[in-house]
């Protein structure tokens, strides 16, 4: 059976840079592939910071339900924004080889780390371990995708703000003024690609099984078990970062307060051929290192 493998994608400029990878990938395999745009309530609301619409899977939910309506094949995401636990009858078809996994500062001159100044972004995540680096500096909830955040940046007096490296190097926007945070521990699966297909379609899971990298998908998996074992998704701020080097796994994940004042972190390393479950045995120390308590906090305090 041959058919036209419809994806589904956000229509960010970054997104349809991601849709047409797989697109690319697929159609040099001798596939035959559709575009098909979708916009997200992610994408639709931008003057409400991202944890108080308390949707999971706000920017994916659209295309889940476009692909259980059968409008759409498959769905490319940036992996970072998918839950933990995919819809029933949605499965994980491939994760592509990771691009940079850092955060980056754009900036408009950066004297103003030695004193006091305005960061924005829209992430729990990076807004707490900046204050936990600059307690004196105010951070700003900024929305939209990269473009529209790269805009506002630069019509507003702020001295900065924090983006995902790759998606500014995917669609060739990293502007010249900008600061590599490699302090700054990344969010699970970040700077990595999901395609996800319906657990039913034999034909388009056989065609990404070819799209699969595995030393990366092996270190998101792990990222994303310790991000679920402490139940975070969008409303906590967590850090995880897994890399493999020769033969050994090595991690770093972090629980931060919304303020960044606490900061309770696990780093370890494991043999690859061991490292199942490695994501959990994480969480489970950050869990028993005060991490339980801190997350009731966090949860009483967003509401």
């Amino acid at each position: 059976m041959t058919k036209t493998i419809r994806i589904g994608t956000r229509d960010s400029e970054l997104a349809l840079w991601q849709a047409n990878t797989v697109k690319d990938h697929l159609e040099n395999l001798g596939y035959s592939t559709k575009l098909i745009p979708v916009k997200s309530t992610g994408d639709l609301v931008l003057d409400v910071p991202l944890y108080e619409l308390g949707i999971t899977g706000i920017f994916t939910k659209t295309l889940d339900v476009a692909m259980l309506n059968n409008d759409i094949d498959i769905a490319v995401h940036s992996m970072k924004d998918v839950p933990t636990a995919l819809p029933k009858g949605i499965v994980e078809a491939a994760v592509l080889e990771r691009a940079n996994v850092l955060d980056i500062m754009v900036h408009k001159g950066t004297d103003f780390l030695k004193t006091s100044g305005t960061i924005a972004t829209g992430s729990l995540r990076r807004k707490a371990q900046w204050l936990h680096k600059y307690p004196s500096h105010h951070v700003v909830d900024l929305r939209g995708n990269v473009n529209t955040r790269m805009k506002k940046l630069s019509d507003s007096e702020w001295n900065g703000a924090i983006f995902a490296a790759a998606g500014l190097e995917r669609i060739h926007l990293k502007p010249e003024n900008f600061i590599d945070l490699d302090w700054m521990i990344p969010a699970p699966a970040q700077g990595a690609m999901l395609v996800v297909a319906k657990d039913e379609d034999t034909y388009c899971r056989k065609a990404l099984s070819n799209l699969n990298h595995i030393p990366s998908k092996t270190c998101v998996h792990i990222e994303r078990e310790f991000l679920r074992t402490l139940e975070g998704g969008c409303t906590a701020p967590i850090g995880a970062l897994a890399q493999i080097k020769k033969d050994t796994l090595y991690f770093t994940g972090a629980l931060f307060s919304l303020n960044g004042k606490k900061k309770i972190e696990v780093n370890r390393e494991i043999a690859i051929e061991d490292s199942q479950g490695f994501g959990e045995i994480c969480a489970k120390e950050i869990l028993n290192n005060g991490g339980r308590q801190l997350m009731k906090e966090i949860k009483e305090q967003i509401g």
